[in-house]
């Protein structure tokens, strides 16, 4: 199963994006930054492979900064947060 991440350099670009595609009901959860992705900003926004398009459109309208749109194999660790 594959997910899709917009990159950012910043905080602010993230928040931005973001809150531009709530106003447009466009879908996108405010995640944690794969590191397999990207080490630059600790925030990306988990987005749908059928928005792509639509979000590069309203990236390159209101001149939002990313770094790159992704798509990563999804990381499933059943252990993960486990301490006993």
């Amino acid at each position: 199963m594959k997910q899709y991440y917009v990159l950012f350099k910043n905080h602010d670009n993230g928040m931005r994006l973001y809150n531009s595609l709530k106003s447009k009901n466009i879908k996108a959860t405010i995640a944690p930054t794969p590191r397999v992705a990207s080490k630059s900003c600790g925030i990306s926004l988990l987005i749908n492979k059928d928005d792509i398009e639509k979000i590069r459109e309203i990236v390159a309208s209101e001149e939002i900064d990313i770094i790159d749109i992704v798509e990563i194999d999804k990381n499933i660790n059943q252990n993960r947060d486990k301490y006993c």
